[in-house]
């Protein structure tokens, strides 16, 4: 065996339990204490905070408070002058249509137009923060607005209420039409427990509305929901751009600018509520109809879609009876309301191609009601068995009646004017208006002038006989008067009427050749040239004037520097007498080279023939020959007495520096006359530049020819004839004699100078007119740049020395266009109204044609001692009245513009006065007298224009005379205030019928002596109001 070896003794461990007590847990740090009372206090908090704001929601206590105190700091004064302290409205379609929003545009233009601002509105500190905020301005907005007119002594003129038909209360509203909107709408908006809530927000719905939106970013399912009270929809169609929320932003702005018109009368909404109801209905945008416009309110909704009367409408959703008859035409009044109601939604859509969906969400609405008993079983039955009819537009049209009234015409389209708005657009503007028109005399005038067309009546007004009318003649003769006051501020237009119930204004509206009153034009413009000549030479001593070098063709200034050598009494009131003494052959036997040809006048009388007149008699007596002869001397004057003009320049043949000269003199001269063209054309379209071009054109085939070829070279033949035709009239020409015309003046033919000389007209004018048809956007700056070379090009062909005798002839036709440019200018500051005058003598007896108005504005200068004042028909315009945008507008109280010196007026008035003394207008002499019998001052001017086309053969012989119109004209003054024109008119075909004379108008207006006399009385002002003076406004 073997030995066991062990080195030590073995233990055994055997593991027990320690017998050491066990740790203590350790103690919770303070931190930790508070953080459980942090969260405590905070969910507290946010449950007070959440009670609280249901509360808030379901009392709107706090909001109320804040709100209502807020609001009535947004406030506005009216004060004088214009306003540092205003902000106009966007374009929100309600703010467009009742002018609020473009009363930035307009207060600039009427101020251009003589206008200054009398009054406006000024916000509060407060209100220009919220509305820099872009929010709508809070205040009582109108139920019913539009153009109001009254005449000088504020009476009514016109007045045009938009809408036509409105709920004026809520208490008017039939109630079950006002529980059908709520239902619909906003169904709590009207409860009356809490007073103060705010109409702007239904909390259930704006939520559900949120939440909407979120799922849709989301993509989840589920439909859109709306959030639109009656409040916040009202916000959105009336001030929101295009009457749409296209933003988040906008919904916001709606649901402020909404809280804060509602609490703007105190915390207590329900008032506000109820009108917010009202209000919709009245205003609710119901699509657009032809020949009506847009359709606003339930009131024209029933009746433009429906045909249906609103007053019956009314009645039937009153009406608690239940028979049958009761009932169908209740359930049909609850239909048209609701379709409506619904339709608001998308109305375009709605009311045409959708008149079938329209009609069973209809239906689906009336089961609603009734489900909700808004309406009982009875009435459900009635409305669903109900149909509704559409207006049949064929035969039931909506179209808008014209007033005929010619003063109301008149007045409204002035306003028009003034903003540049069409008559539609102007009527449904928030705007009062102040016409000069006084309107009991406007009517009385305007039943006299009806009354003419009676034969009775003309007869024993004296207008049947020699020279006037045939008792069947009568009702086919149109009649225009106008008469002025004389006022501090300017001629104010008292009466403007006519007898032909038509909107067209022969006074304004027309081009007329009038015949003899262009006598008193040429007569005008000869004596302001005898003042020009007596200025200029009357401090000189008579040796100097003897030695004053005069053109020989120059015949006014000889005269001029002879009567001063000799007169003892060198005042410019004894020359101008000494002038009107002048006298001047009535000769027809000589002949004229005028217009490019040579012409032959003859007197209206065939004993004139041999006289040698004054021109005092010739004016009285109205004898054509005299007038045509100074007219040649005017031209002379203008001509040859001018500095740089063309006839002084043939003079310099040996001149050395000639042709350095004629350069500065072409560029010079052709910039000057390039100018006046612009003026012309100036702000016109393309299409109004040619016809006022063509309107300067006597019309021939050549001159046609020649113009057409050179503005449209790349026309083909048949537009070429086409224009040719178009403008000749009932002129025959063959396509053979076109085409030889489309080819004889085509482009390169000739050059521009001849092309102006074969027209009879200004060659820069052609080239100017060329331009712009290719440039219609050019400036001044830009036209000038480019008509170097035509500038030179058009003066060159005065100097060539080939052909003497025909060069003379076209320099006399060309020096006169320039003479008639000048005279034209001096026309236009008398208030000669076209752009142009025919370059011919023929102007003196009224070729150029003219205006009544204008005629009457050149009286109203002579009367007024040679101040040419404003002309007046609209005194005062007052925009947004009672409103934020409150504006108030006067005629600027200015002192006119002296056009004439006072001796010259003197001297006219005196010359026309013979003329109703004992001249052409002899007969309504002793016509009017003052209350104490003595006859008032009286003078004036009469015309006969017999206006045709003629067609001439060879030798200048008439082979052909159509009659387009016949026209007598008396302009006159009638006391130291009063002045107008009175227009005998017969258009077209049947003229060819009348022989009447200026003496028809002056008869006219001798038989209403009876009416204007109490209205001519001095101080007695026209019965009319006193204007604002510059005096008032400065308080």
């Amino acid at each position: 065996m073997g030995a066991l070896w062990q080195s030590g003794p073995v233990k055994a461990e055997v593991e027990h339990d320690s017998p050491l007590p066990a740790p203590l847990p350790k103690k919770a740090s303070p931190s930790h204490h508070w953080r459980r009372l942090f969260w405590l206090i905070g969910l507290m908090a946010l449950l007070a905070l959440g009670y609280a704001a249901m509360r808030e929601m379901q009392t709107a206590h706090w909001q109320s408070r804040l709100l209502s105190q807020w609001a009535t700091q947004l406030t506005y004064t009216v004060a004088p002058g214009p306003s540092d302290a205003i902000v106009y409205p966007g374009a929100g379609p309600f703010d467009r249509r009742l002018g609020y929003s473009a009363l930035g545009e307009w207060l600039p233009r009427l101020l251009k137009r003589n206008y200054v601002v009398q009054s406006q509105a000024r916000f509060s500190e407060a209100l220009m923060d919220y509305s820099r905020h872009g929010l709508f301005i809070p205040y009582a907005e109108k139920i019913q607005a539009g153009l109001s007119i009254t005449d000088c002594r504020a009476a009514p003129l016109y007045q045009y209420n938009y809408p036509t038909q409105l709920y004026k209360r809520f208490s008017d509203i039939p109630g079950l039409m006002v529980q059908s909107l709520l239902f619909i709408e906003n169904r709590e908006l009207l409860d009356p427990d809490p007073p103060q809530a705010n109409p702007a927000v239904d909390w259930p719905r704006f939520a559900k509305a949120a939440w909407s939106q979120v799922a849709r970013q989301l993509h989840l399912p589920g439909q859109t929901a709306g959030g639109s009270t009656l409040a916040t929809q009202l916000e959105k169609y009336r001030h929101s751009p295009e009457g749409l929320t296209l933003s988040g932003g906008e919904k916001i702005r709606q649901m402020l600018s909404a809280s804060a018109r509602a609490y703007q009368q105190g915390p207590d909404t329900l008032v506000a509520r109820q009108n917010i109801v009202r209000d919709y209905l009245n205003s609710v945008p119901l699509s657009a109809v032809p020949g009506h416009g847009e359709v606003h309110g339930m009131a024209e909704g029933l009746r433009v879609w429906y045909g249906a009367d609103f007053a019956q409408i009314n009645r039937a959703l009153a009406d608690s009876a239940n028979t049958p008859a009761s009932l169908s035409a209740r359930g049909l009044a609850l239909r048209q309301v609701l379709s409506l109601m619904i339709a608001q939604r998308r109305p375009s859509h709605y009311l045409s191609n959708g008149r079938d969906e329209l009609a069973q969400l209809t239906d689906s609405h009336l089961r609603l009601l009734a489900q909700n008993a808004v309406i009982d079983s009875a009435l459900l039955n009635a409305a669903l068995a109900a149909r509704v009819t559409y207006r049949d537009w064929q035969q039931q049209p909506t179209l808008q009646p014209i007033d005929t009234n010619k003063g109301i015409s008149v007045a409204r389209s002035r306003v028009a004017a003034l903003l540049n708005r069409p008559l539609y657009d102007l009527d449904r503007l928030d705007l009062s208006a102040t016409s000069t028109l006084q309107a009991e005399l406007q009517s009385q005038v305007t039943a006299y002038l009806k009354q003419l067309a009676d034969p009775t009546f003309a007869g024993q007004t004296g207008l049947l006989g020699e020279r006037l009318l045939t008792a069947a003649s009568t009702p086919q003769v149109r009649y225009s008067f106008t008469l002025f006051e004389l006022t501090a501020e300017g001629s104010r237009v008292r009466v403007q009427t006519d007898n032909t119930d038509q909107p067209f204004d022969i006074n304004e509206g027309s081009k007329l050749e009038l015949g003899s009153t262009a006598k008193l034009r040429v007569l005008t413009t000869y004596l302001q040239i005898i003042s020009e000549l007596h200025d200029r030479y009357a401090a000189q001593t008579p040796a100097t004037l003897k030695k004053t070098a005069i053109a020989e063709q120059d015949r006014l200034s000889r005269w001029a520097v002879d009567y001063l050598i000799q007169a003892p009494d060198k005042s410019l009131g004894k020359m101008l007498e000494a002038a009107l003494d002048r006298t001047y052959s009535a000769s027809p036997n000589e002949g004229f080279f005028t217009g490019g040809g040579m012409h032959y006048f003859h007197n209206f009388r065939s004993q004139d023939n041999g006289r040698n007149p004054t021109l005092r008699d010739a004016l009285r007596e109205s004898i054509n020959l005299p007038f045509i002869r100074l007219m040649r001397d005017l031209e002379r004057y203008v001509t040859y007495a001018g500095a740089n003009n063309s006839a002084q320049l043939l003079k310099d043949d040996g001149d050395p520096r000639r042709q350095e000269y004629l350069a500065r003199f072409a560029d010079r001269e052709g910039t000057t006359f390039l100018l006046k063209f612009w003026k012309k054309y100036q702000k016109k379209n393309t299409q109004a530049r040619l016809d006022t071009f063509l309107d300067s054109l006597h019309p021939t085939a050549i001159r046609l020819a020649a113009v057409h070829r050179y503005l449209f070279p790349e026309a083909n033949p048949d537009t070429f004839k086409r224009f040719v035709r178009s403008h000749l009239g009932s002129t025959q020409l063959t396509d053979e004699r076109l085409e030889r015309l489309y080819t004889d003046y085509g482009p390169g033919t000739y050059d521009l100078p001849d092309q102006g000389y074969i027209a009879k007209v200004h060659p820069l004018d052609l080239w100017l007119l060329g331009y712009l048809l290719n440039h219609p956007d050019a400036t001044f700056t830009e036209v000038v740049k480019a008509s170097q070379f035509e500038r030179q090009e058009v003066y060159s062909w005065l100097f060539k020395s080939r052909h003497q005798g025909a060069r003379d002839s076209r320099i006399r036709t060309m020096l006169e266009v320039e003479a008639f440019l000048d005279i034209h200018q001096r026309w236009q500051a008398v208030g000669y109204p076209f752009d142009h005058l025919v370059p011919s003598l023929a102007t003196a007896i009224g070729s150029s044609g003219d205006r009544p108005a204008a005629l009457a504005e050149l009286m109203g200068i002579i009367l007024n001692d040679g101040v040419r004042g404003k002309v007046l028909r609209i005194d005062s315009l007052h925009f947004a009245a009672d409103t934020p945008y409150d504006t108030r507008l006067v005629n600027n109280p200015d002192s006119g513009k002296r056009v004439m010196p006072s001796e010259v007026a003197v001297a006219l008035r005196g010359a026309l006065s013979q003329v109703v003394d004992a001249g052409t207008a002899k007969r309504v002499s002793g016509s009017f007298k003052l209350a104490d019998g003595t006859p008032m001052a009286m003078g004036g001017k009469t015309g006969t224009g017999d206006n045709r086309i003629e067609a001439m053969g060879a030798g200048g012989r008439v082979i052909s005379s159509k009659s387009i119109n016949r026209t007598a004209t008396f302009v006159f003054y009638l006391g130291e205030r009063h002045f107008g024109t009175l227009t005998a008119f017969v258009p077209g075909n049947q003229a060819q019928q009348f022989t009447f004379t200026s003496a028809l108008p002056v008869q006219v207006l001798k038989g209403m002596a009876p009416i204007l006399l109490p209205y001519l009385q001095p101080g007695g002002q026209t019965l009319c109001l006193p204007t604002t003076s510059m005096a008032a406004l400065s308080n």
